[in-house]
């Protein structure tokens, strides 16, 4: 009897029969499904789209066409002059700050450019580069958000949990860069943005390691309580110079976590969209896989062995296995310990790499969303059995952001 991978792989299979790998596809109703889900898990406040997690102009636009979703995280300020220009969202946040002058000078001179895309700061250093590209009385008013780190700083700070974003972490310091930057002209303060990587973007069930998921869900769960209070505090600060339009924070891992924070106006999301497999270690909630792409198996180095052409496609991230790409259809395929997934070649070992023959396509997940992006011009759209659309990411338009 055939299983529900088999039939997945023969529907893949028969989709994109007419076409030669290596190349990518989006399967439109997982990709629609998790986007519903996405929005249902927040409850009512709007799910802000993480761009770079997507890197395609036509499926960023179908997720924000749905309930749920409003306005774009861009990690870049040129991708968000790109994005405003093109018509995708006249709402664009820009996750990290920029030192990008020609970008900032684009975005300074034109006023309607300048009332759709909000910069990201975490200090005055930032301001005054911005000052020195055009002077606050040459430009356009600029929107600001600060950027207030979600870090877990126990045992009186000599703890870490967490990634390393803004210098700004307590409610005090937030109070006083928002009074700084409500008294300088050409900029206006209107959002706080605070990623609570630990909770959002670190899975609290990594396979076959049961006792380091305890300890990361006791972790999580202290350091979320303390989020709540520090954030909610912060933004009171804040508020006492500007009037804040919006408060985001969240990621695809704690979007109902997030979501629950009274101080939070809007959360973020974007990889839960495609599915990647380092979202398979998430409990609360886990993605339908939607995003794949497929390698030909180009020779048979051994009765038991099958390699593919290409399909080192590793993710970002501290190295580590989970960050390699993971071969999933035909099931029970391995990657070689002693190689891994290669630039040119990938040897692949399990019980199905008995069963293939030169010339068959081995389906992988890619460990991150938005990464399998730079690797292919464009993403066939799938429903059903067939190719109903291709679409061109980022790369393909001719762009790379980072």
């Amino acid at each position: 009897m055939a299983t529900e991978s088999d039939k997945l792989r023969e529907r893949l299979d028969r989709a994109t029969a007419h076409l030669d790998p290596p190349y990518a596809v989006v399967d439109l109703t997982a990709f629609d499904a998790n986007a519903s889900a996405l929005a249902g898990l927040a409850a009512g406040k709007p799910v802000r789209l993480a761009s770079k997690s997507v890197r395609s102009r036509e499926l960023i636009t179908r997720a924000l066409h749905r309930s749920g979703w409003r306005g774009v995280l861009a990690f870049t300020l040129p991708e968000a002059i790109w994005l405003v220009r093109a018509g995708v969202a006249d709402d664009v946040l820009v996750a990290y700050p920029t030192v990008d002058r020609g970008a900032l000078a684009e975005l300074a001179a034109d006023p309607a450019l300048a009332a759709a895309v909000t910069v990201m700061v975490d200090g005055t250093d930032q301001l005054d580069l911005i000052d020195t590209v055009r002077a606050p009385d040459q430009r356009a008013e600029l929107r600001v958000c600060l950027d207030l780190d979600a870090s877990w700083r126990p045992l009186g700070g000599r703890v870490h949990v967490g990634v390393r974003r803004s210098p700004v972490h307590s409610a005090r310091a937030a109070g006083a860069l928002a009074a700084t930057v409500a008294g300088r002209a050409g900029f206006r303060l209107v959002g706080l943005m605070a990623y609570e990587a630990q909770i959002a973007g670190l899975g609290d069930a990594p396979p076959g390691q049961a006792l380091l998921g305890r300890a990361i869900r006791l972790a999580q769960r202290r350091s979320y309580r303390e989020l709540v209070a520090r954030r909610g505090a912060a933004v009171a600060a804040v508020r006492e110079h500007a009037d804040l339009e919006f408060v985001n924070g969240g990621g695809t891992g704690s979007v109902a976590a997030t979501s629950a924070d009274p101080a939070v106006t809007e959360v973020t999301a974007g990889s839960g969209l495609y599915g990647p497999t380092l979202f398979d270690a998430y409990r609360a909630w886990r993605p339908t896989p939607a995003a794949y792409f497929a390698c030909a198996v180009v020779r048979r180095p051994a009765p038991d062995l099958a390699t593919v052409l290409g399909g080192g496609w590793i993710a970002s991230g501290a190295a580590a296995a989970s960050r390699l790409p993971r071969p999933v259809l035909p099931a029970g395929l391995t990657l070689l310990g002693a190689e891994g997934a290669g630039e040119v070649q990938t040897p692949l070992a399990g019980a199905a790499a008995a069963t293939l023959r030169v010339g068959d396509r081995v389906w992988f997940r890619h460990a991150k969303a938005g990464e399998l992006g730079e690797h292919v011009n464009e993403l066939h759209l799938v429903e059903g059995d067939a190719v109903v659309a291709t679409v061109p990411t980022y790369r393909g338009e001719g762009h790379a952001f980072l």
